[in-house]
C-alpha cells in the first residue's frame, strides 16, 4: 500500500455573506408606508381654494371651450350684420366677465393644482432616490454573494485536485 498524508491540506475559510454584506433601508421606504399619494384635494384652501378648483375644473373642459367659441361665432355674426346691441353684450361678456373675472380665478385654482404636482413630483423624486439606493445595495450584495461563490469554487477545485491526486496513488475505488 502507498503512504497517504498523514492530514490534508486545512480547508480555506469561506467568509459568509452577512459579514460581507449588511443591508441598510432607506428611510423613504418606512416613510412611503405611512404617507399618502397627494391630491389636489390636500391642498384646497378654504372656500376660496374650493371655489376656484371647481371653476378652473369646469372652464378646462370641451364643453366650456365650444362655448366660448359659439360666444365668439355669434360676436362676428353680429358684428358683420352691425347688431350693435349683441356686439355690446357679447362684448361685455367676454371682456369683462372672462378676462376680468374668470381669469384670476382660474390662475388660483392652477396654483393650488401646480402645489399638489409639485408635492407630487418630489414624492416621485424620493421614491426615484430610495429605489437607486436599494439597487446599489443590491449590486452590493450580489458582490458579496460572487465574493463567496468564487471562495466555494476555489475550495471545491482544491478538493478536487486532492482527490485526484489521492485517486492516483491509490487507485480507482472499488466498491
Amino acid at each position: 500500500m502507498t503512504d497517504l498524508p498523514a492530514q490534508p491540506a486545512q480547508p480555506i475559510p469561506i467568509p459568509k455573506v452577512e459579514e460581507l454584506f449588511h443591508r441598510i433601508e432607506h428611510p423613504r421606504i418606512a416613510q412611503r408606508k405611512t404617507d399618502k399619494p397627494v391630491k389636489v384635494n390636500d391642498e384646497r384652501v378654504g372656500v376660496n381654494g374650493k371655489v376656484a378648483l371647481i371653476i378652473t375644473s369646469v372652464v378646462g373642459t370641451m364643453w366650456c371651450a365650444y362655448i366660448f367659441g359659439v360666444l365668439g361665432s355669434i360676436g362676428i355674426v353680429a358684428a358683420v350684420t352691425n347688431s350693435v346691441t349683441v356686439v355690446l353684450l357679447v362684448g361685455a361678456v367676454s371682456g369683462y366677465f372672462l378676462q376680468l373675472v374668470l381669469l384670476p380665478i382660474i390662475i388660483v385654482g392652477q396654483n393650488i393644482q401646480g402645489k399638489a404636482s409639485d408635492k407630487r413630483s418630489e414624492q416621485t423624486y424620493s421614491d426615484a432616490e430610495a429605489i437607486l439606493s436599494e439597487c446599489l445595495q443590491l449590486q452590493q450584495h450580489l458582490q458579496a454573494q460572487d465574493t463567496v461563490l468564487d471562495d466555494v469554487v476555489a475550495h471545491v477545485k482544491q478538493h478536487h485536485e486532492e482527490l485526484q491526486r489521492l485517486s492516483a496513488r491509490v487507485g480507482p475505488a472499488t466498491a
